[in-house]
């Protein structure tokens, strides 16, 4: 599988995800990500390669350990770093194609924040809404 940034820039390729697909709310996710939560699957270190731009990476210890790197052109954040595991948390969003995988859990829900939950009454478009 193949992922990549919103400017095109950096590119990485994964063997497979080889933890579960994962729904993060802990604070730091939202913020790093601006969103309701982050997904995320950790992959192996040996099937995780950079194949374009890894020059143009950025990071960011977001946490003790923790390094989160993204494009240092469009900002987006592609995966997380602990150093000391065996693995890295790709961000699942920047994957080019489906994974095959559905999420398999939430986690940090304590963090979660009623406001960016979604909410089935609200009305749902699969573009824009009408007469936009």
């Amino acid at each position: 599988m193949r992922g990549s940034c919103l400017c095109g820039l950096v590119h990485y390729a994964i063997d497979r995800l080889d933890l579960p697909i994962t729904h993060c709310h802990c604070v730091t996710c939202r913020k790093a990500h601006a969103s309701a939560y982050a997904t995320t699957a950790g992959v192996l270190r040996s099937h995780f390669r950079w194949l374009e731009g890894a020059d143009s990476l950025r990071a960011f210890e977001s946490s003790p350990g923790k390094i989160r790197w993204f494009c240092g052109t469009c900002g987006t954040h592609l995966i997380a770093d602990r150093p000391a595991q065996p693995h890295v948390l790709v961000r699942v969003a920047t994957l080019d194609a489906d994974p095959g995988q559905r999420p398999e859990r939430h986690i940090w829900t304590a963090h979660a924040v009623p406001w960016l939950v979604d909410d089935e009454a609200i009305p749902h478009h699969p573009e824009w809404p009408p007469g936009r």
